[in-house]
């Protein structure tokens, strides 16, 4: 598989080697099986609201909150691209028709390496019952033209906390106010983490801790071998967050994860999805304990012959359940209608689409 990677016009191949897929599933039995896709994305850059964002959504969250939908997101603005960024945020009565709110951050998009949050990427929000505040977890990277041996457009990342202005549950628009960094590279770093720094965090709650994804990968060395993750852990949300001192990194998937978001269902077991490598797919793994998962699972999303709108899936913006086992699932994908480079590699722009999706028990 190849990733496509361009800034400022310029398109950067990286390659992956792919190791052979996991084994077979651990032990819930449990599955995710597709019930209804929608064969055209429900936000695009021709979307109103959607001005000012030149080349589409990326990662981030989608919650519900009574009957109001909250779209969180990474929103490419402009050059250099993946680099110059917001941090957007949305609501939507019925998924279909969404109104954008405000930006929460907005990145610098300096391009020498000189900055630390020249880019922002993957604002996910979490309550925090302690505080009685909303908690915005995103990554910030320091970026560069990339080198022939090293990938700099996105390097050096670290997590960043930020904390909304309004207390309860009705402040999860924001404002949101910085309160420092919670995970970045450094002395705590495990062997498996590379030059791209933390390139994504979750965290959830496991009985009275907390735990979260984050990733990382070896990007100072190319052909890149793989994106992988991780598990750490703190007393309470806001830190302290400590690696995990084993399992690190997790074998769910052997040669791409990334933004994986944790949903807790109600028999108590934890079900995650992400980004994986599988063609027209996200991925998924099953957890009974939040900590200990399954091999990863692909779960195509974009069945060929029946609307399939993007050129490359990416990234699902987490399981909203909406009871009796039913989910929604958004997620993002490259399309190439807007191409400025036909009959290239430019990967377009990235829309938001929308599937319906139910969990299967074993019998």
């Amino acid at each position: 598989m190849k990733r496509q990677k361009a800034a400022l016009g310029v398109v950067t191949t990286i390659s992956i080697l792919f190791a052979p897929t996991a084994t077979a599933r651990q032990r819930t039995g449990l599955q995710l099986t597709l019930v209804e896709q929608w064969e055209s994305p429900v936000l695009t850059i021709n979307s109103p609201g959607a001005e000012g964002n030149r080349d589409g959504f990326e990662g981030g969250r989608v919650l519900k909150l009574a009957s109001t939908y909250h779209l969180f997101v990474s929103e490419m603005a402009g050059d250099p691209f993946w680099v110059k960024m917001k941090l957007g945020y949305w609501t939507s009565e019925d998924r279909l028709h969404w109104k954008r709110v405000s930006t929460l951050f907005t990145s610098s998009g300096e391009f020498e390496g000189k900055d630390p949050r020249a880019a922002l990427w993957a604002p996910m929000p979490v309550y925090n019952e302690t505080e009685g505040r909303w908690n915005l977890f995103y990554v910030a990277y320091r970026a560069a033209p990339n080198a022939e041996t090293k990938w700099l457009n996105n390097h050096d990342g670290r997590i960043w906390r930020a904390v909304s202005e309004a207390k309860g549950m009705e402040g999860i628009g924001g404002p949101y106010e910085d309160v420092g960094i919670i995970l970045e590279p450094g002395g705590e770093s495990q062997p498996w983490e590379g030059l791209q720094g933390t390139d994504s965090f979750f965290p959830y709650r496991v009985g009275g801790k907390w735990y979260g994804f984050y990733g990382s990968a070896n990007t100072e060395k190319m052909p890149i071998q793989a994106w992988k993750v991780g598990l750490a852990s703190a007393p309470e949300l806001a830190g302290p967050w400590k690696r995990l001192p084993e399992g690190n990194p997790l074998q769910i998937e052997k040669v791409f994860i990334e933004n994986p978001i944790v949903t807790k269902l109600a028999d108590g077991t934890y079900v995650a999805v992400y980004d994986s490598h599988a063609a027209n797919a996200i991925g998924y793994t099953f957890s009974r304990d939040g900590i200990h998962w399954e091999p990863g699972e692909a779960l195509v999303v974009q069945p060929k012959g029946k609307g399939f709108w993007a050129d490359d899936v990416r990234t699902p913006l987490g399981l909203i359940p909406e009871g009796n086992d039913a989910f929604t699932l958004f997620y993002t994908g490259y399309q190439n209608e807007k191409s400025q480079f036909p009959n290239t590699t430019d990967p377009g722009s990235g829309s938001i689409g929308l599937v319906t999706l139910k969990l299967k028990r074993p019998k």
